[in-house]
């Protein structure tokens, strides 16, 4: 696909799912909300997991 028509369908998309969110349909901004909080706490768990692996790697050398 070209190049300009990725960063073109990118920015269609980012700013149709920005004015969903901004007018609040059907309560999508309440339940994308809630997705994203729950995305940062499995994020956090999953750094902490990456990095307690890398500190026992670490231990063996």
């Amino acid at each position: 696909m070209n190049k300009w028509m990725e960063i073109l369908l990118g920015l269609i998309f980012l700013n149709g799912a920005i004015f969903v969110w901004w007018m609040n349909f059907w309560s999508f901004g309440d339940a994308a909300l809630s997705f994203f909080k729950g995305g940062l706490v499995w994020l956090v768990i999953l750094v902490g997991a990456i990095f307690i692996m890398l500190g026992i790697s670490d231990l063996k050398d």
